[in-house]
């Protein structure tokens, strides 16, 4: 059986409460490594201490997760995609198709964009991405919570 390598690419999260909910979920997943880009925050602080208000939301999975720090993904991308992954965002955009469409248990490689709680994933890395999903909403509500999208999102495209 050939294993599965999924990575999370953490586009610029503002909470440190998103992102340590966002790491628990991955980590039941069995997500490879999460990429932290730009200002998203890090169970660790730039002190080199572990954070207690990331450690309380993660709930250990930020010691059992890889995962790195990267300024921009733009370069992380362009690697991944030389080495076979396939670039997935989760996004309200143009050319999204609805996340139900989307094949569960998708390749080998894959690695997921996840935005910001404003802005979403920026536009450069949305031009990257080889599929844009979207959770539809029926509610007055234009999307949903960044690690609650991702805990739907996740779930019904890895566990299989």
């Amino acid at each position: 059986m050939i294993k599965r390598i999924t990575y999370l690419i953490l586009d610029n999260i503002r909470s440190v409460y998103n992102t340590g909910s966002v790491f628990r979920t991955a980590e039941t997943l069995g997500i490879s490594k999460i990429f932290c880009v730009g200002t998203t925050p890090t169970p660790i602080d730039r002190f080199g201490r572990k954070r207690s208000d990331f450690a309380k939301v993660a709930l250990g999975a930020e010691n059992s997760i890889s995962w790195e720090h990267i300024d921009n993904a733009r370069g992380l991308i362009e690697q991944l995609k030389k080495e076979g992954f396939e670039i997935v965002a989760l996004e309200q955009a143009e050319r999204s198709v609805d996340y139900k469409t989307i094949k569960k248990g998708r390749g080998n490689k894959m690695a997921i964009i996840l935005g910001n709680e404003i802005e979403g994933v920026s536009k450069s890395l949305l031009k990257m991405a080889n599929i844009i999903a979207v959770i539809p909403m029926k509610g007055k509500k234009e999307s949903l919570n960044v690690s609650v999208a991702a805990g739907v999102f996740l779930y019904r495209l890895l566990d299989n």
